[in-house]
């Protein structure tokens, strides 16, 4: 897995048709998050049994994606916090289908889905 300098999930669900604009969209209108640090920006569909991961590499933007075959990503659902920051450790426990839910948000600022 890449380093990266901070890791953050996304808690809402997201329209799995948007790819790396509509991604970065979402980061940039909804967040203060620094989009082109290098950071992992995770989100995930409705059905929570995908994954894409959103990041810079100091050339373009990327994206991954991961379908899980037979279950669900334990993403925090009802959680206040829009999104959370994550250490390595837990990307790692999430991408593997562990839970990472009871970990502490990140403090960003209020914001809606829209």
């Amino acid at each position: 897995m890449l380093s990266a300098p901070n890791i953050y999930l996304y808690r809402e669900a997201v329209d799995f048709r948007k790819s790396i604009n509509g991604l970065a969209a979402i980061i940039e209108s909804e967040t203060d998050l620094p989009l082109g640090s290098g950071s992992l920006f995770l989100f995930t569909n409705k059905q929570r049994d995908k994954v894409k991961v959103l990041y810079w590499d100091k050339t373009g933007f990327a994206l991954w994606y991961k379908r899980l075959e037979k279950a669900k990503f334990k993403w925090p659902s009802k959680e206040k916090n829009a999104v959370f920051s994550l250490s390595d450790f837990e990307l790692d426990r999430l991408l593997s289908g562990f839970t990472i839910i009871g970990h502490k948000a990140v403090e960003i600022h209020d914001f809606t889905m829209s």
